[in-house]
C-alpha cells in the first residue's frame, strides 16, 4: 500500500557518456537527459520506452551505479547526490536500502559461486548474521521467499532454469531487507509461462514487506498490472507520467499513443476495431539528437516550435505530466 511520503526523488538527472567521434570535438552519448520524477513509499512506478532509451541507465544511475554527470537524488528526505553542490554520499549504507534485480539472469549470477554464496554475499559485506548459523537460516529464508527450498543452497547457477535464476537473484536484492528495489527488465529474459509467476511474486513481497519498486520494462500490458504510475521514455527524455489506468485511457502524448496502440488484444473482434499507430523513420541517435523536442522527427503533430524550443515537462491535470508543444493537436 504506498503512501504519500516520498522515498526516491531525483531532480533533472543526466548521465553523459564520452564517445570518441574521431575528431578535436568531444561528444557525449545523452542516455539520461534532465529527467525528474518522485516515488512515493510502497509504490511502484513502472517505467517504459522502446530500446535504448535510457530506461535502465536511468535506473543504475538512480543507484549510483553509474555516478551521474548532474542532477540530484534524494533518497528518504536526504540529499545523496547533489553534483552542483558538491555532496556525494558514502553508498555502502544505502546499499543495505536500495536494491536491484538485473535484467539477465544468467549473466548477473556468478558461475563460481553456489547460490547460497550468491546470497549470502550481501549478507556478510553488511555484517548481518551474528553467526554461521545466523547466516544459513537467513539463506533459506530468502530462498524460501522467492519459492526455493533449502537444497537449492548447495547449487550452481548452471543447475537451475532461467526462471530460477532469476527468482536467485530477486533472493539476493532481498538478503538485506532493503526499502526500495529497482526491477531493470526482470521478466524479459523469462518464459511467458513464468512471467506471470515472478509478476506476482514481486506483487506479494511488496505486501509482505512494504517495498517500494522502480519497474523497467517494454511490455506495456504487464506494467499497467504491477504499476501505481506509469513514466514514458523516449531518447533520454521523460516524455509522459501518470496513474497507470490514467495513461493508459487518456494518453495525451503522441509517443505514448502509438505505445499503447501496439498493446496486443485478446479478443478478434475488438482487435480488428483498434487503430495501430504506426510510427515513421527510426529512433535518432543520442549521439546526434534532434534538436528542441527529440521526438519531432518521427511526430505526425511536429511544428517549427518543436525544432526550437524543449518541450517543458510539466503537470496538466493532476498527477499527469507531460512534454509537448502540441497537445490541442494531439487530443
Amino acid at each position: 500500500m504506498s503512501s504519500n511520503k516520498k522515498l526516491i526523488e531525483i531532480n533533472h538527472l543526466k548521465q553523459y557518456f564520452p564517445a570518441h567521434s574521431g575528431g578535436f570535438k568531444k561528444k557525449y552519448i545523452k542516455a539520461v537527459d534532465d529527467v525528474s520524477f518522485f516515488i512515493n513509499k510502497g509504490e511502484t512506478l513502472g517505467l517504459v520506452g522502446e530500446s535504448g532509451c535510457g530506461k535502465t541507465t536511468t535506473g543504475r544511475s538512480l543507484l549510483r551505479l553509474y555516478e551521474p554527470t548532474s542532477g540530484e537524488i534524494i533518497y528518504d528526505g536526504k540529499t545523496i547526490f547533489n553534483k552542483e553542490k558538491k555532496i556525494a554520499v558514502d553508498m555502502l549504507p544505502y546499499r543495505k536500502k536500495m536494491q536491484i534485480v538485473f535484467q539477465d539472469p544468467y549473466a548477473s549470477l556468478d558461475p563460481r559461486m553456489t547460490v547460497g554464496d550468491i546470497v549470502g554475499e550481501a549478507i556478510d559485506i553488511h555484517k548481518l548474521a551474528s553467526s554461521k548459523k545466523d547466516r544459513q537460516d537467513r539463506i533459506i529464508e530468502m530462498l524460501r521467499r522467492v519459492g526455493l527450498n533449502s537444497e537449492h543452497a548447495n547449487r550452481y547457477p548452471h543447475e537451475f532454469s532461467g526462471g530460477q535464476r532469476q527468482r536467485v537473484g530477486i533472493a539476493r536484492a532481498l538478503a538485506v531487507n532493503p526499502e526500495f528495489i529497482v526491477c531493470d527488465e526482470p521478466i524479459s529474459a523469462l518464459d511467458v509461462s513464468i512471467q506471470a509467476q515472478v509478476i506476482n511474486m514481486f506483487e506479494d513481497l511488496q505486501k509482505e514487506l512494504g517495498l517500494t519498486y522502480l519497474f523497467i520494462a517494454h511490455d506495456l500490458s504487464i506494467v499497467k498490472h504491477i504499476s501505481d504510475r506509469i513514466g514514458v521514455m523516449y531518447l533520454g527524455r521523460l516524455v509522459e507520467l501518470a496513474d497507470s489506468y490514467e495513461l493508459i485511457d487518456h494518453s495525451l502524448h503522441p509517443y505514448t499513443k502509438s505505445l499503447i496502440s501496439a498493446i496486443p488484444v485478446a479478443d478478434p473482434r475488438i482487435a480488428r476495431t483498434n487503430k495501430r499507430i504506426v510510427l515513421e523513420g527510426d529512433v535518432p541517435s543520442p549521439l546526434n539528437p534532434p534538436s528542441g523536442c527529440t521526438f519531432r522527427t518521427r511526430c505526425p503533430y511536429a511544428t517549427e516550435e518543436c525544432a526550437n524550443k524543449v518541450p517543458e515537462f510539466k503537470e496538466v491535470e493532476p498527477g499527469h505530466y507531460v512534454a509537448c508543444h502540441n497537445l490541442d493537436k494531439v487530443n
